[in-house]
């Protein structure tokens, strides 16, 4: 049995629409908590640290292959957290604006309560300096998905329009390494080889 370890909808998609049968069940983590645990440590770090916390956290089986996943957003070394409400979200993305920031969409994958693989990919990504008028407009248009991610944009939608250029894994943007996933999946038995 193949778990996501996630209630991320986009993360739940990704694995479906790749044919991985899984089951959803979401890990009961504290990430508030688990994060503080690591303050002071690179993004990237941090993004693979809760992924693998989140894996070993979730309810499974024996012999059952969880995947633990989670994704940061880092701004000039510094590690970035979801908007708290639309005035939050509009600040954030002032702050993204005309810049470059990296997503740090990290996956472990652990069978009975050892890590058998981990992945991090950390994509760039630059924002285009748009005007306040479009940046109302998105945050009216867009206000659930501006609160649902860390960078206050779902790329597979109208928050492609917030880019300038993006270099890297489109898979990792949207939250999951989903290539190397794969590879390490059928390198457990998991999936066809």
């Amino acid at each position: 049995m193949i778990v996501l370890a996630s209630a991320s909808a986009v993360r739940a998609r990704l694995l479906h629409d790749a044919g991985v049968p899984f089951e959803v069940r979401p890990s009961a983590l504290n990430e508030a908590e688990e994060k503080a645990l690591f303050a002071g440590e690179r993004p990237e770090d941090i993004a693979w640290r809760l992924a693998e916390a989140k894996a070993l956290a979730a309810p499974a089986g024996p012999g059952d292959l969880v995947i633990g996943a989670d994704q940061t957003l880092e701004l000039d070394g510094e590690l970035i957290n979801k908007a708290a409400d639309l005035g939050e979200a509009r600040a954030r993305l002032k702050s993204l604006r005309g810049r470059e920031h990296r997503l740090h969409s990290a996956a472990a994958l652990v069978r009975d309560g050892q890590v058998v693989w981990m992945g991090v990919r950390s994509p760039k990504l630059v924002m285009r300096s748009f005007s306040d008028a479009f940046l109302e407009s998105y945050l009216s248009e867009q206000a659930e998905a501006a609160l649902s991610s860390v960078g206050c944009y779902v790329l597979e939608s109208a928050g492609a329009q917030l880019f300038e250029r993006i270099d890297g894994d489109y898979f990792a943007i949207l939250g999951l390494p989903l290539i190397e996933l794969l590879a390490a999946l059928r390198a457990e038995g998991a999936l066809a080889a």
